[in-house]
C-alpha cells in the first residue's frame, strides 16, 4: 500500500454511494424545521450507535454529537454538518420530494449530514488515525440570530467535546459540481439588522405645515444611509446597507404619527461592523432630529463573520488537492451570505469550505434546489482523510 492510499480516497466510498444516496433521499423526504429535528436526530443516533461511536444527544436542542477515540494520542478534531430544512413548498417534482407540506431541504442540509455519515460509518470500519474524532449534527442552523450553533456552544460543547480545530462545509451553487472552494481569513458576512423607529407628529395630508412627517423623514432616511458604505467605508472594504422595508401610515390623507424602517447590515471586518452599526445610529438621529422628530434604533448583530485559521485552511486545500486534483480546488470569492458556524470559530481554529453543487444548480433556498447526490462520495471521503490525516 501506498502511503497515499494509506488514507481515505473518493473511490473507498464507491461501494457506500447507493447506500449514501438513498439516506440523503430519506432526509430530503422527511424534512425538519429549526427546533423540530427530533427524528432527524434519532436518525443520525441510531446510525452512528450502530457503527459503535459514543453518541450524545440532545446537545444544545436536538444536536447530536458522536465521539470515536483510536489509539493514545490527545489530539483531536471536530467536524459539524447541519440538520435542519427551511419552511418552504418544495416544486422539485421529485420522487423522493418532500412529504411535509411546507418544509424542504432547500439549502442542501440533507446531503451535509449524509456525507459526514459516510465519513463517520467509514473511519469507525478502518480507525486508521490517533486520537478523537468528534462530529457535530447540529440542529437550527436556519434559525436566525438564536441558532444552533450558539445553542451547542453554550450547552458546553467545546468543555465536554474538546477539539484543536474544527472544520465544517456548505454546498455552492454555481460552482462545478465537485470542486472546492476554500478561502483563508474572512469568507462569510456578519449579518446585522436594524429595526429604525422614526416619531412624527400626525395630521391631515392637506396641511402638513402642522406636522413632523415621518414619511418625508424616512425617505432622507434612507438616501443618508447609502452614504454610509460610500463614504465611511474604506473603498478596498466590503459591505453593504440594505433598507428592505418601509411602513407608514395607511390611507392617502392621512399623515400619519409614525414610520418604521427594517435593515440588513453586512460585513467583513469586525472593525468595520462596529463602524456600520456606529454610522446608523448617528446618521438616523441627525437626520430625525433635523426634521424635528425623534428616532429609535434596535439595532440586533446577527452571525459574526466567518473567519477561516489560515493554517487549517491550508491543511484542508492540501487534503482537497489530493483527492481532486489542485485544477478543481478554488479561491473561493466572498459570499455575503452568512452562517453560524462563525460562532464556533470565535472559540477554535478551523476552516469553513464551499462543495460545488453544479454550474446549472437551483440557487439555495430556492423551491426546486436539490443537492447534487454525486457530491456525496466527494464530500464524505474528504472529511475521512482530513480526520485521518489531522490525527495521523
Amino acid at each position: 500500500m501506498t502511503r497515499d492510499n494509506a488514507f481515505a480516497r473518493i473511490s473507498d466510498f464507491e461501494p457506500l454511494k447507493e447506500q449514501l444516496v438513498a439516506t440523503r433521499r430519506h432526509l430530503h423526504a422527511n424534512p425538519e424545521l429549526s427546533f423540530e429535528e427530533v427524528e432527524t436526530a434519532r436518525f443520525v443516533a441510531e446510525k452512528l450507535e450502530t457503527w459503535g461511536y459514543e453518541v450524545f444527544r440532545n446537545v444544545g436542542g436536538h444536536g447530536v454529537v458522536a465521539r470515536l477515540k483510536v489509539g493514545s494520542s490527545p489530539r483531536s478534531i471536530a467536524i459539524r454538518a447541519d440538520m435542519d430544512a427551511l419552511p418552504i413548498q418544495e416544486e422539485t417534482g421529485l420522487p423522493y420530494a418532500s412529504r411535509a407540506a411546507g418544509k424542504m431541504h432547500a439549502c442542501g442540509h440533507d446531503g451535509h449530514t449524509t456525507m459526514l455519515l459516510g465519513a463517520a460509518q467509514y473511519l469507525a470500519r478502518t480507525r486508521r488515525f490517533d486520537g478523537t474524532v468528534n462530529l457535530i449534527f447540529q440542529p437550527a442552523e436556519e434559525a436566525g440570530a438564536a441558532s444552533g450553533a450558539e445553542a451547542m456552544i453554550a450547552d458546553g460543547l467545546f468543555e465536554r467535546f474538546p477539539c484543536d480545530a474544527i472544520f465544517g462545509l456548505h454546498n455552492h451553487p454555481g460552482a462545478p459540481q465537485g470542486t472546492w472552494l476554500l478561502r483563508s481569513g474572512p469568507l462569510m458576512a456578519a449579518a446585522d439588522t436594524a429595526k429604525i423607529t422614526i416619531k412624527g407628529k400626525g395630521g391631515h395630508a392637506s396641511r402638513p405645515h402642522l406636522t413632523v412627517d415621518p414619511v418625508v423623514i424616512a425617505c432622507n432616511l434612507v438616501v443618508s444611509l447609502q452614504s454610509i458604505v460610500s463614504r465611511s467605508i474604506d473603498p478596498t472594504q466590503t459591505a453593504v446597507v440594505t433598507v428592505g422595508s418601509i411602513h407608514a401610515g395607511e390611507a392617502s390623507n392621512v399623515i400619519p404619527d409614525i414610520a418604521t424602517l427594517l435593515l440588513s447590515v453586512r460585513s467583513f471586518e469586525p472593525a468595520i461592523r462596529d463602524i456600520l452599526e456606529a454610522r446608523i445610529r448617528k446618521l438616523t438621529a441627525t437626520v430625525a432630529e433635523g426634521y424635528g422628530a425623534r428616532a429609535e434604533v434596535d439595532y440586533l448583530r446577527g452571525h459574526p463573520v466567518v473567519i477561516n485559521s489560515e493554517n487549517e485552511t491550508e491543511f484542508a486545500r492540501g487534503i482537497a488537492e489530493e483527492l481532486v486534483g489542485p485544477d478543481q480546488v478554488l479561491t473561493c470569492p466572498l459570499i455575503p451570505g452568512s452562517e453560524d458556524f462563525s460562532h464556533y470559530l470565535e472559540h477554535k481554529p478551523g476552516c469553513f469550505l464551499r462543495l460545488g453543487n453544479g454550474v446549472n444548480s437551483e440557487i439555495l433556498h430556492s423551491s426546486k434546489f436539490n443537492f447534487a447526490d454525486e457530491n456525496l462520495t466527494v464530500g464524505a471521503a474528504m472529511w475521512a482523510r482530513l480526520a485521518e490525516k489531522f490525527l495521523g
